[in-house]
């Protein structure tokens, strides 16, 4: 897992899973802490995720918020897309541009 950016925008790749959720916790939460605004989260490069990863970025979420900031979530790769809505997550973490919910392909 690396992830590059500042305290306004980061790309996350690699595989955001249990190995990896404590370096990813501290470095998403100090780019919450240190900023202002929004903070996007490009997930381009993010080859996958597990319930762990998923539990990071909701934490990541929900410190966002009570900074007064918000989280969003770009370029959500159709994998994930999927499990945020099987979930229902989609439904309360900001995605850039949504997830077309009828568009995604069937597995």
């Amino acid at each position: 897992m690396h992830i590059r950016g500042d305290h306004a925008e980061l790309v996350v790749g690699g595989r955001l899973d249990v190995r990896s959720a404590a370096d990813a916790r501290t470095v998403l939460h100090a780019a919450v802490d240190d900023g202002v605004g929004d903070l996007l989260l490009d997930l381009s490069e993010l080859d996958s995720w597990d319930a762990t990863g998923l539990g990071v970025i909701m934490g990541a979420h929900r410190r966002a918020g009570r900074r007064g900031r918000r989280l969003v979530l770009r370029d959500v790769p159709p994998q994930m897309q999927r499990l945020l809505v099987a979930t229902r997550l989609h439904r309360i973490l900001a995605i850039e541009g949504g997830i077309g919910v009828d568009t995604l392909p069937r597995v």
